[in-house]
C-alpha cells in the first residue's frame, strides 16, 4: 500500500514538473510565432506595395512617351562641362528639317537663331549654367539649316543635377514648335489694328460726311432764300444753276452711301444684259461733261470698238465708271480726262486715265480701295467711291487696280469677264 502510494506521489510530480516545462517552453513559441506571423503579413503587405509600383513604373514610359507625343515635345539634356545637347526623343512638327545632329553644342543652337534673339538666348543661357537661375523659357525664331525657311520654337529649360558646391551639372529642358500659335498672334493683331484703324476711319467719315452734306445743303438752302429777291433774269439763271448743281452734288453723295449699305447688306441681285459699250461711255462721257471746264480739261472716250457688245450687268459697270471719273474731274484742272474699253478674251478691261496730280507712292496699294480712305483730305469726296468700284467688280467676278505717278496723273482700271 505504501509503495502504491509512493508510487501515484511520483507521478503526479513528474506531471507538475512536465506542466510547467510546457508553459515555460509553450509562451515563448506562441509568442514567436505570433510574431512571425505579423512579421509576414507586413512583408506580404509591402510585397503588394511595391508590386502595385512595379507596375505602374512599367506604364509609366507609355504614358510619358503618349503625352510628349500628343504635345509635340522635344526633351533634351546639355552638359554644362562640354555644353553639349543631346535629344532623349524628338515629337515635333518636321523633325526631319530642324533635328540636331548627334551631339551638338549649345553654339549650333546659337548658330540657328535668327540674329534679334541671339542676345536674350545667350544671357538666359549663360544664367542658367552658372546657376544665377534655376530655370529660363523663351520664344525664339529659329532658321532651318541650308534652308531659307524658318519656324518657331519655345524652350523651357531647368537645372538638373549639381556639384557638392551647387554648381550645374547638368541641364534639361523640353522644346515645342509654336508656329500655329504666332500665326494667331499675328491674326489677332492685324484684326486688332484694322479694327482699330476701321474706328478711326469711320468718326473720320461721320465728321466728313456732315461736311460733304452741309456744303451742298447750305447753297441749297441760301440760293432758294435769295432767289424770289433777285429780278434780274441772268442772275436768276445763275442761282437755278448752283442749286442744280449742288442739288446734283447731294444727290451723288447720298447715292454712294446707298451703294455702300447695299452692298454691306449681301450687294443685292446681278442683273446681266447684253448692252453696247461704247454707248454707256457716251452716257458717262456726256454726264460729266457739263463739270470740267472746257477751256482747260479735254474730256473724251479713247478708240473703242462701236460694235463691241458684252454680256454683264451694266449699271455696276457704269457705276465703277462713274466713282472713276468723278474723282479723275476732282483731280485734274488742266489737261485731258481719257475714258475707254476694249475686250481681252473673255474679259472687259475699261480704264479712265487723267492728268491730274497722281498720287503719293505711299498710297499706291490695295489700302486705297478700302472704305472712308482719302488720300487728299482738303479734297471733297466720302472716301468710299473706291471702295464701291472695287465691291462692285467682286460682285461681278472682276479685279480693279491703278496706276499713278505724283505731278503725272493717273490710271484706275476695272476688269470684269463677260460672256
Amino acid at each position: 500500500m505504501l509503495a502504491v502510494n509512493a508510487i501515484f506521489f511520483f507521478d503526479w510530480n513528474i506531471f507538475q514538473r512536465l506542466d510547467i516545462l510546457a508553459w515555460v517552453i509553450g509562451i515563448p513559441v506562441i509568442v514567436a510565432a505570433l510574431v512571425w506571423l505579423y512579421v509576414q503579413r507586413k512583408q506580404t503587405a509591402l510585397l503588394r506595395e511595391d508590386l502595385s509600383q512595379l507596375t505602374k513604373i512599367k506604364r509609366h514610359p507609355i504614358e510619358y512617351e503618349l503625352v510628349l507625343k500628343t504635345m509635340k515635345l522635344a526633351i533634351w539634356r546639355m552638359d554644362v562641362a562640354t555644353r553639349v545637347v543631346t535629344f532623349d526623343c524628338d515629337y515635333r512638327d518636321a523633325t526631319d528639317s530642324i533635328v540636331f545632329p548627334s551631339g551638338a553644342k549649345l553654339d549650333d543652337v546659337v548658330n540657328m537663331m535668327m540674329p534679334a534673339y541671339v542676345d536674350h538666348f545667350v544671357k538666359s543661357a549663360n544664367e542658367l549654367i552658372t546657376g544665377r537661375t534655376d530655370q529660363v523659357h523663351g520664344q525664339y525664331e529659329m532658321r532651318i539649316p541650308h534652308t531659307d525657311r524658318v519656324y518657331w520654337s519655345e524652350t523651357y529649360a531647368a537645372i538638373e543635377k549639381r556639384d557638392l558646391k551647387g554648381n550645374p551639372l547638368t541641364v534639361v529642358g523640353t522644346t515645342i514648335r509654336i508656329d500655329r500659335q504666332k500665326q494667331a498672334e499675328r491674326e489677332l493683331i492685324d484684326a486688332r489694328n484694322h479694327a482699330e484703324e476701321s474706328d478711326r476711319m469711320k468718326t473720320a467719315f461721320l465728321a466728313n460726311i456732315s461736311h460733304e452734306v452741309r456744303t451742298p445743303l447750305n447753297a441749297i438752302v441760301g440760293f432758294s432764300n435769295v432767289l424770289p429777291m433777285v429780278k434780274n433774269e441772268e442772275e436768276r439763271a445763275q442761282l437755278i444753276t448752283l442749286i442744280q448743281e449742288n442739288n446734283a452734288q447731294l444727290l451723288r453723295l447720298f447715292d454712294d452711301l446707298v451703294h455702300m449699305s447695299r452692298l454691306e447688306a449681301g450687294g443685292g441681285t446681278v442683273k446681266k444684259t447684253r448692252f453696247k459699250v461704247k454707248t454707256l461711255l457716251a452716257e458717262i462721257m456726256e454726264e460729266y461733261s457739263q463739270h470740267v471746264d472746257a477751256s482747260h480739261v479735254t474730256l473724251f472716250i479713247a478708240h473703242t470698238d462701236s460694235a463691241l457688245e458684252v454680256f454683264t450687268d451694266r449699271d455696276r459697270l457704269a457705276e465703277i465708271l462713274r466713282q472713276y471719273v468723278d474723282n479723275a474731274v476732282k483731280a485734274t484742272t488742266e489737261g485731258e480726262i481719257v475714258i475707254g474699253a476694249e475686250k481681252q478674251e473673255l474679259m472687259l478691261h475699261v480704264w479712265v486715265k487723267d492728268t491730274g496730280k497722281g498720287i503719293p507712292e505711299e498710297h499706291l496699294n490695295e489700302h486705297l480701295f478700302e472704305r472712308f480712305v482719302k488720300v487728299d483730305e482738303f479734297v471733297p469726296g466720302t472716301g468710299i467711291g473706291l471702295s464701291i468700284c472695287r465691291s462692285m467688280a467682286l460682285s461681278l467676278g472682276g479685279k480693279v487696280g491703278m496706276k499713278s505717278a505724283l505731278g503725272e496723273g493717273s490710271l484706275f482700271w476695272a476688269d470684269i469677264p463677260i460672256e
